[in-house]
């Protein structure tokens, strides 16, 4: 790949990195390739854009070994270097309960909603705690390293859920699988759903608002100790989905979960312990969702694991002639790994049998590739 230097940039110039040029192995590419998140991707190569104020001033294809010194020529290059690092750092492992998981390869989070009116699964588990454990036992045992249990639809145009109630809905089901060992975690956006799902033995919290939509959640998370997945949505309040505004979908959420990322750590929750999430479909159109998919390795330079969720979602609908949710397989076994290919470490999803064979066959396929050399 050939380089041509950088033309002359502004000291104001904000400049993101994206991995891209995968390599199948890095054997023989001693400086030419670089790991991507401690998984089993390495990439040859970055596109590098440079931003002010909204506008693209330049992009550009460069190649690992001469990033170097295109970053030497930049007026300000910390905001690159630090991304940089991001893509090469440790994800250290969460311990949930007797079950350790490892960010060096991909996992499947099961989706188990106790609501009326998700999108997809509404109803079908509600007001039967017995059979929706059953239910994710079930996921579990397909192969889900975590049971995501939520109590409220976060779909355009759902109904606010009384706390009281949720916490009905959520407790039960949490007890009987944490009891059996299993790890959970709670979907929520509400500080006192957090604490009576993790005094019920949930190990992580989950949360759509990146622990905007109540004060008092991000205390909730400090004092707990536990994991966190910040997600982003263009609003904290009752819709999610509203007051969407972006110059560049992708840079923008990156831009707001990093934010997001250091407020985090400024309430005492260790950054270790943090787990992002783009938010596809939330106050985003099509074409924000898609410019997120397909720029999904730079967030890797956050520095953390990258929770992916696009199950069964409107996007999948809008490529394919307007498939009803439960006729979206295999567009959201598209998507999961296509996010996988881009480094994500986790993918949430409702299908966990096909997805965790998906992701299996791809595993085995990396493997090869990385052991021919």
């Amino acid at each position: 790949m050939t380089y041509a230097p950088l033309p002359a940039l502004p000291a104001d110039a904000r400049i993101y990195l994206r991995p891209c040029a995968f390599v199948d192995s890095p054997i023989g590419l001693d400086g030419r390739a670089a790991r991507l998140g401690q998984g089993l991707l390495w990439f040859s190569a970055v596109e590098l854009t440079a931003m002010r104020g909204g506008e693209r001033l330049h992009r550009a294809m460069i190649p690992i070994e001469h990033l170097e010194v295109a970053l030497a020529a930049l007026p300000d290059a910390t905001h690159a270097r630090a991304m940089l690092e991001g893509f090469s750092r440790n994800r250290p492992p969460l311990t949930l309960g007797e079950r350790v998981i490892r960010f060096d390869v991909p996992h499947v989070m099961g989706i188990l909603n106790m609501t009326p009116d998700s999108f997809s699964d509404g109803g079908k588990h509600l007001g039967d705690p017995s059979a929706a454990a059953d239910a994710g036992f079930a996921m579990h045992e397909a192969g889900a390293a975590i049971i995501d249990v939520g109590g409220e639809s976060t779909r355009p145009g759902a109904e606010p859920v009384w706390e009281g109630d949720e916490i009905k809905r959520v407790v039960p089901v949490i007890e009987r699988l944490a009891r059996a060992g299993v790890p959970v975690s709670i979907d929520t956006r509400k500080a006192s759903v957090m604490e009576a799902a993790l005094a019920a033995g949930a190990h992580i919290v989950n949360d759509v608002s990146g622990l905007l939509h109540d004060p008092r959640s991000a205390g909730v998370v400090a004092k707990a100790g536990c994991p966190v997945i910040l997600m982003h949505a263009p609003s904290s309040g009752d819709d999610p989905h509203a007051g969407a505004s972006y110059s560049d979908a992708a840079l923008d959420v990156y831009d707001w979960l990093a934010a997001r990322v250091n407020e985090a750590v400024a309430a005492g929750i260790s950054r270790d312990n943090i787990i992002v999430d783009p938010g596809i479909g939330f106050g985003k159109t099509l074409q924000h969702s898609l410019a997120i998919c397909n720029a999904l390795a730079m967030f890797q330079g956050l520095g953390l694991p990258v929770l992916f969720a696009a199950s069964r979602k409107r996007i999948i609908g809008a490529l394919s002639n307007e498939a009803p949710a439960g006729e979206r397989l295999g567009g959201s076994v598209a998507l999961a790994l296509h996010a996988v290919q881009q480094g994500a470490q986790m993918v949430r999803v409702h299908d966990v049998q096909e997805t965790r064979q998906a992701v299996h066959v791809w595993r085995g396929l990396r493997d090869t590739a990385i052991m021919a050399g």
